[in-house]
């Protein structure tokens, strides 16, 4: 069920310049960034670009998400690390995204790891705001 304005407790805002080969910045200025296509899509690839910004925040809100599980499962994910790899190419609508999410959680078994995962993948904000427009694979 999607949240309402009277639900939110934070909003985040960034403006882009020039959309993928310009600047974006968010209003309290803590990001400030030159973005450009990847040498990979015929760009510079001198600064960063939508997907990287993408995978920084998907790992970021999975780890999360990852913590909050793992205090209800009494599990110990200290030296845990979540990487996104979010890939970009041609679909029959013209573009469309792939994201892989995976972890690595040093202190507890493989089953254990992968129930943590994917129960995380069940609540991280952008795993539910992904979840049937876009493939999402998980590993640890």
């Amino acid at each position: 069920m999607p949240i309402q304005q009277s639900d939110v407790v934070y909003t985040a805002v960034a403006t882009a310049e020039n959309g993928r080969d310009g600047r974006v910045s968010t209003d309290d200025g803590k990001l400030d960034i030159v973005v450009n296509p990847p040498k990979e899509q015929g760009g510079s690839g001198a600064g960063t670009n939508p997907e990287q910004l993408f995978a920084a925040g998907y790992s970021a809100c999975f780890q999360g998400a990852l913590a909050v599980v793992a205090r209800q499962e009494n599990a110990d994910i200290s030296g845990s690390t979540v990487t996104a790899h979010v890939g970009i190419g041609k679909n029959d609508e013209g573009f469309g995204l792939i994201v892989e999410i995976a972890a690595k959680i040093p202190n507890v078994d493989e089953a254990t790891a992968k129930s943590l995962v994917e129960k995380a993948h069940q609540v991280c904000p952008y795993s539910k705001a992904t979840r049937g427009n876009i493939t999402v694979t998980l590993s640890v």
